[in-house]
């Protein structure tokens, strides 16, 4: 594979992988937007999408071989798949917020975070009493295939990836902007109190964003077996850094931001690669080891030269 070949695939897997972690960030940031809560928990959320996906095609569709299924029976274990995850997600996404994060509202901001971090480990645990905990691959969900135009190589896999994640982006960024719920949320977020006063139901307007929220997350495990075939059971919590620290690096509270920043992230990831594993001037060897050093130093800079992230946040101005 020459030098532009190479390059182009590697932007490739940057924007699907950067729009997964975009979907996740949406997360990150609507809830830090209108509550202020760092939900540890939301990367545990998008590993059981990925959980009950895999469930679902191993257990009960028994897949080994996507290319010789009937294609009735391959659309019904994708439609049903997807279905669950999102939707198992987003009540599980609910049901964190009432138990866990609802009754301490009022209490001292360091005890929701700690709260957070106990959810996220009883996921994470009971992932690994489901599945172990050694990384599990799937079969290919669907039949490869490979299109190709000069030096640019894409997958089938590829396409459905960044097609549904551009639409649930888009469709997200319509819901906050251009309905009603969607101006409740823009109203909670910015000041609760007054929002409250004129009737607003703050509670279900913060579960609502809980839902849509996990809901993304579940549906972006859902595409991310589609795309890579494997899952564990800490997956959540290597690909919820990253995704935090695209909405962090796109303006926390910033909708578009966080979509910008989790592509951004994904095209820095995946370029390091094209860093030469013997380069001269005495420079560190091997760029795909240095991936996660990047993002973070990259987002060091941001926070110092630029705090408030790209795009700039959206948080509620307290007076």
């Amino acid at each position: 594979m020459d030098f532009l070949t190479k390059t182009i695939r590697l932007i490739i897997e940057g924007l699907v992988t950067g729009s997964i972690y975009s979907l996740v960030a949406l997360g990150y940031t609507m809830v830090y937007g209108i509550i202020e809560l760092i939900n540890f928990a939301h990367g545990d959320i998008f590993m059981m999408g990925t959980l009950v996906t895999l469930l679902l095609v191993t257990n009960v569709f028994h897949l080994s071989n996507a290319s010789a299924m009937p294609l009735g029976n391959l659309l019904l274990m994708l439609v049903v798949s997807f279905l669950a995850s999102t939707v198992i997600c987003a009540l599980l996404g609910v049901l964190i917020e009432r138990v866990a994060y609802r009754p301490l509202r009022n209490a001292p901001r360091l005890a929701p975070l700690i709260s957070a971090i106990g959810v996220s480990l009883a996921l994470e645990d009971t992932a690994k009493a489901i599945i172990g905990p050694s990384a599990v691959t799937t079969p290919p969900l669907i039949p490869l295939v490979n299109y190709s135009w000069g030096p640019i190589l894409l997958h089938n896999t590829d396409i459905i990836v960044l097609i549904v994640a551009v639409l649930l982006m888009v469709g997200l960024q319509w819901l906050v902007t251009s309905t009603r719920i969607g101006r409740a949320m823009r109203a909670v977020a910015q000041d609760r109190e007054a929002a409250a006063l004129m009737g607003v139901n703050v509670d279900q307007v913060i579960a609502f964003t809980f839902l849509v929220g996990a809901g993304i997350a579940g549906a972006g495990g859902f595409f991310f077996l589609l795309w890579s075939n494997d899952t564990s059971f800490n997956i959540g919590f290597e690909l919820g850094l990253f995704a935090f620290t695209a909405a962090v690096l796109g303006g926390i509270g910033n909708l578009v931001g966080a979509m910008l920043g989790g592509l951004a992230i994904g095209l820095i990831r995946s370029l390091m690669a094209l860093w030469p594993e013997t380069p001269p001037f005495g420079l560190p060897h091997g760029g795909v080891s240095w991936q996660d050093a990047a993002v973070f130093a990259i987002l060091i800079l941001i926070l110092v030269f630029r705090p408030t992230g790209l795009l700039g946040q959206q948080l509620a101005e307290k007076v």
